[in-house]
């Protein structure tokens, strides 16, 4: 059992590819419905690859992707800011959980730990969870977590070929910046 008190977040490094691909490969069912990257056949080459571009966007302020990990340092998940848009001071909150350490408020302590890396590291002054209205799990999730439901966004993401339609959440600085 994890105590969300025991949840942090800290950026990816080369080391973590083996953990990220065995977490992956574990939530494949659960995840890939909602997240691509997270295919049946997923490779820890494809782990590599991606904790290298983790690396080059952080670098230039483009994304901010961080390990969830818990007390012992066990990998639990992923969560990221990307799709930054600068003029408006806006970005994406994406986060996702390896099925075994579902249902124990990791994902929302999660979230909570990246909005206060974002309003405390960064400019930004709204950050956006979007979910499929499906994905009932995400939304549990974002609401935990303080995100204010700000409505259905009609034929918003496109997955598996179709459109779905997405609630959108928000957590702001002027609320819960610092």
């Amino acid at each position: 059992m994890h105590s969300t008190a025991d949840i942090s977040i800290r950026p990816y490094g080369a080391p973590d590819a083996a953990q990220l691909f065995e977490a992956a490969t574990e939530s494949v069912h659960e995840v890939f419905p909602w997240l691509l990257w997270c295919h049946p056949g997923y490779t820890l080459e494809e782990a590599e690859a991606w904790i290298k571009s983790c690396d080059l966007a952080r670098s230039d302020g483009t994304e901010y992707n961080f390990v969830i990990t818990d007390g012992s340092a066990r990998f639990l998940g992923g969560c990221g800011l990307n799709q930054i848009r600068r003029d408006h001071r806006v970005a994406n909150l994406g986060h996702w959980v390896r099925t075994s350490a579902t249902g124990r408020g990791v994902a929302s302590a999660a979230v909570r730990r990246l909005a206060d890396f974002a309003f405390r590291e960064t400019d930004l002054l709204r950050l956006e969870i979007i979910a499929a209205v499906d994905n009932v799990a995400s939304q549990r999730t974002a609401e935990k977590a303080g995100a204010i439901r700000e409505g259905v966004l009609r034929d918003r993401i496109l997955l598996h070929g179709r459109s779905h339609d997405a609630v959108l959440y928000s957590l702001v600085r002027s609320i819960h910046g610092r």
